[in-house]
């Protein structure tokens, strides 16, 4: 049997289904009959609850329940939602206070659920909110995510939540003193909302024994964990599924209060009961992603090599921990933060802050692109304060081929890789050499261009074990059930193909199972861009023992010795014998013959090792000085994603992170006013990238096989965002730098780039 699938673009099955509307989501597959649920939501950033009436409410026409947070205490429903706490860097634990399932005596953020309606209409619901007596009396906002301003938790001092760091202060310090040259740069890395194209949604069936739980998330496991634990039930009373995801990103990676609290009204009422979030409700409580603000400090020889790198940071955590926030800034952004250049003084110094605003947690890449951004816009700025070219710059800095496995300054031990070989790579396919000329056309137009260069490396995350099991069925198909979720990417292809490599069974009598917790017992879901690599290595595993049980049974039922049975991954064959059974053939045999034991085979592996994909990101942009518009004229990327299952499904991959990266460039920010209002709560107001803002992504791969898996492959699932922002940000710099502005952040917005050129120091010839 070969180690490696064989690399090609099969197109993705999944689509024929998504594309002429026979998807089913979560809303399709609601039972018929579901009552229907609404929630009041918090209008004020911060306030203290005096009175909270639902009578009128709970009495009008059609409603079913009202319930609040102290009805689902009374319920005896433990109503504290879970959050990761950080250790300070003195030891102690960071601030950890709870964040209650519904509103209670405190309102802390625009759209924090207060209670939750339930009736046989959703007007009816909606309706019945409104007749709620919410009374409280509002308090000021804290919106910096700066020591200070009005107090949001008694446990956060200061409203700082955390005070964590890595690294050697001391010797960090001594090096930077001493250095030839330091470079520091202050960067801002703007929130988003995340905006899957499927808002969050769910519905929970009662029979009275046991519960169902459907949702739109990213793996099943947590969840029903995390539902017996606040409901009190025993984990085979619950049964969790996600059916198909419109959209992931991270944001669905976690719990929300509404999927308690619906869980306890079907509960409470018997009857089946569905939610499904309207966008502008998505927008004001859906976690988003980034916001921090970072002030890096890289210290240089007189021979321009990297000898420490200094990163202070502060970032903003919402009004709550939510369950992953306060690792996405500090240890997440920890795994990277060194890139791929050999500096081993390093201090990473993070501060979170509470602020009135929805949560931050997790978004494609979650700490590795907000490193990565921070990185590579001081490379591309000591670039320039040394007068070395910035290509010139990484490739003095970059760890040598030979040096691997290379242990990182943060502990990461780096497999693999061959960042020169990439880069060179990369200026061929961006056509480097045509750049000048391209700039003087530009010129000749009236317009600015630059170009942006962004090396990125990623570690992949997440759960590194995973179950792989495939069952023959008796109609002559198989089925393999996966630990791992698809939101979107292509995962019924990947598996099925990838099976059917090692197998021979035909992939159309492949069939993907996932995202049942009564039909798989453990698993570690979508996330981290940990999905192929964990769950083929599970199939691989998997495929090995069904080879060798098959044809172990051949040799017996034929009688010869099983040693001498081969298989060329399509049939099994025996020197000397016209025979060459399929596997499904054999299976067939052996449910004839009534061996049972034949139809499952199951194989749980972890693995050894994390991958790390590498690759260099080229944008090019003109930018229009009359209007300040900008437009990402070319891109390029070349990835090193080691040996690929599917090309075609890693293209994509990178084609829509790089269009979320261009997203967060050049258009999208949240705003909040002075009092916690949120005003990008539309799509008239938050600007999503749209087609026309993209280029065409063109993709090259580089691989050096992974060490990490035995399919010497490396995750590519949030590499395209990971390499994007600092591009895009570094072209836009290259393009106003020769107009004096030294420093630009994103969202590079026309009116942020107008009125930058229109306050520049060096006016237009």
């Amino acid at each position: 049997m070969e180690k490696f699938g064989k690399s090609q673009s099969v197109t993705r099955r999944e689509d024929l289904r998504f594309l002429t509307g026979e998807g089913r989501y979560v809303d399709d597959i609601a039972p018929d009959g579901a009552l229907r649920a609404a929630f009041l939501r918090s209008p004020v950033a911060h306030g203290v609850i005096t009175g909270l009436d639902v009578s009128d409410a709970a009495s009008a026409e059609g409603v079913h329940c009202v319930l609040t947070a102290a009805d689902l205490e009374a319920a005896g429903m433990n109503i504290a939602m879970r959050g990761m706490v950080a250790k300070n860097r003195d030891g102690s634990r960071a601030a950890a206070p709870m964040r209650p399932m519904l509103a209670k005596d405190r309102l802390r953020f625009v759209g924090e659920p207060v209670a939750i309606i339930v009736a046989d209409t959703l007007q009816q619901a909606r309706d019945a909110a409104e007749l709620i007596a919410l009374d409280y009396d509002e308090l000021p906002s804290s919106l910096d995510y700066a020591p200070g301003g009005p107090l949001i938790h008694v446990e956060a001092p200061d409203n700082r939540a955390f005070d964590w760091a890595m690294g050697d202060e001391t010797a960090t310090e001594a090096a930077i003193n001493s250095a030839a040259k330091v470079v520091s740069l202050e960067v801002d890395d703007n929130r988003i909302i995340v905006n899957s194209l499927e808002p969050r949604g769910c519905f929970a069936e009662w029979d009275g024994q046991r519960m169902h739980f459907a949702f739109n998330g990213q793996g099943v496991w947590a969840m029903k964990k995390d539902l017996s634990k606040a409901m009190s039930l025993e984990p085979d009373q619950i049964r969790v599924t996600n059916p198909d995801v419109g959209g992931g990103f991270g944001m669905k990676a976690m719990g929300y209060p509404e999927y308690f609290a619906v869980a306890q009204a079907a509960r409470a009422l018997g009857r089946p009961v569905r939610w499904m979030a309207e966008r502008t409700e998505s927008m004001l409580s859906d976690n988003g992603g980034r916001d921090l603000v970072s002030v890096a400090d890289l210290a240089f020889d007189e021979n321009n090599k990297l000898t420490a790198y200094r990163v202070r940071s502060r970032c903003n955590l919402g009004a709550y921990n939510s369950e992953n926030g306060q690792m996405i800034q500090a240890a997440l952004f920890a795994k990277v933060l060194t890139g791929t250049y050999d500096v081993q003084t390093v201090w990473l110094h993070v501060e979170g802050y509470y602020t009135n605003t929805a949560q931050v947690d997790a978004y494609r890449g979650a700490g590795r692109p907000e490193a990565i951004y921070l990185l590579e816009r001081c490379m591309d700025r000591a670039a320039r304060e040394l007068g070395v070219d910035p290509w010139e710059l990484r490739r003095i800095n970059f760890i040598a081929q030979d040096a691997f496995p290379y242990r990182s300054a943060t502990g990461e031990t780096y497999d693999v890789g061959d960042f020169h070989m990439v880069l060179e790579n990369a200026a061929t396919k961006a056509d480097l050499q045509g750049f000048a000329a391209r700039k003087a056309a530009s010129a000749a137009a009236g317009k600015l261009r630059g170009m942006g260069l962004c090396y990125y490396i990623e570690s992949i995350l997440g759960d590194p074990s995973e179950s792989a099991k495939v069952v023959f069925n008796d109609d002559g198909t198989a089925s393999i059930y996966v630990g791992t979720q698809s939101n979107g990417q292509g995962h019924e292809t990947v598996y099925a193909q990838f099976l059917s490599d090692q197998t021979g069974i035909p992939v159309d009598k492949i069939t993907v199972v996932q995202g049942d917790s009564d039909l798989i017992a453990t698993g570690g879901g979508t996330g981290g861009s940990r999905s192929v690599t964990t769950q083929n290595t599970a199939t691989l595993a998997t495929a090995t023992k069904m080879i060798e049980a098959f044809g172990g049974y051949w040799a017996e039922k034929e009688g010869f010795d099983p040693a001498e049975v081969q298989f060329d991954d399509e049939r099994f064959r025996k020197d000397g014998s016209n025979l060459a059974p399929t596997m499904l053939e054999l299976a067939e045999m052996a449910r004839s013959d009534g061996r049972d034991d034949l139809m499952v085979h199951e194989a749980r592996t972890t693995l050894d090792a994390r991958s790390y994909p590498n690759g260099a990101h080229v944008a090019e942009v003109e930018i229009d000085p009359d209007t300040g518009e900008t437009r990402v004229d070319r891109y390029t990327v070349v990835d090193d994603f080691g040996n690929l299952i599917n090309p075609l499904l890693a293209e994509g991959q990178v084609h829509g992170g790089v269009v979320q990266g261009i997203g967060q460039a050049l258009t999208e920010r949240v705003v909040y006013d002075g009092d916690g209002q949120l005003l990008t709560a539309s799509f008239m107001d938050y600007a999503m990238p749209r087609a026309a803002d993209c280029p065409w992504v063109g993709f090259t791969s580089c691989p050096v096989p992974s060490t990490g898996n035995p399919m010497g492959m490396k995750g590519c699932g949030e590499a395209g965002t990971v390499g994007a922002l600092a591009a895009v940000t570094n072209a836009v710099q290259d393009a106003l730098w020769e107009r004096g502005i030294k420093r630009v952040d994103m969202p590079l917005t026309p009116l942020k780039v107008w009125s930058l050129l229109n306050k520049a120091p060096i006016a237009a010839e």
